[in-house]
This record gives C-alpha cells, sequence and structure tokens, in this order.
C-alpha cells in the first residue's frame, strides 16, 4: 500500500526477525562444528566475514536497482532477491542428497 499502517509494517518485521533467529544459531552451530576443533576459530571468522560480504553487497545492489529502475526498482529488487534465495535453496538441497564420504 502507499501509506501502510504501523501494524502493517510491524508484523512482516516480526515475522522475519523470527525467522532469522530459529535459522541462524542452528545454521552457525552447524557451519561452526563442520570445521576441525582447531579450526574453528578460522570458521567463525569466515562465517563473519562472508554475512558482512553477503549484507554489504546486497545493499549495494538495491541502492543500485533503486537508482537505475526508478519506481519499478523495488518490484525488480525483491524479484532478485527471491531468484536467488531459490537458487540458493536448490544448492542447499542437493548437498542434502549426496552420500558423505568417509575419510
Amino acid at each position: 500500500p502507499a501509506s501502510p499502517s504501523d501494524l502493517n509494517i510491524i508484523w512482516p518485521m516480526i515475522l522475519c526477525g523470527a525467522g532469522f533467529g530459529l535459522f541462524q544459531s542452528p545454521n552457525n552451530h552447524t557451519i561452526i562444528t563442520s570445521a576441525p576443533r582447531e579450526r574453528s576459530g578460522g570458521a567463525s571468522g569466515m562465517l563473519g566475514t562472508a554475512r558482512l560480504l553477503g549484507q554489504s553487497t546486497g545493499a549495494a545492489l538495491v541502492a543500485l536497482m533503486l537508482n537505475q529502475f526508478g519506481d519499478s526498482g523495488t518490484h525488480l529488487s525483491l524479484l532478485a532477491a527471491a531468484i536467488l534465495a531459490t537458487l540458493a535453496a536448490v544448492v542447499s538441497g542437493l548437498r542434502i542428497t549426496q552420500p558423505r564420504v568417509q575419510a
């Protein structure tokens, strides 16, 4: 809507915050524990670096799209994000079905 109510802004933010909160902790745990114990510090550093790089790149790309495409920039930014999220989900799904190789 052109001028949404406070409630129409708050409930999606709560939903996103809950989703991110429920995802982030188990995801971090899985990433850190998949590294050898002596390299967990490096894995943690790479996790933080990748997260910051993704956030910075995403914000820059959204700003670029809003600047280049004007009014349709919002729609195109969300469409691009949905496509990338779907691609990431497919890649993650492919990893689930692959058998683990024992070292």
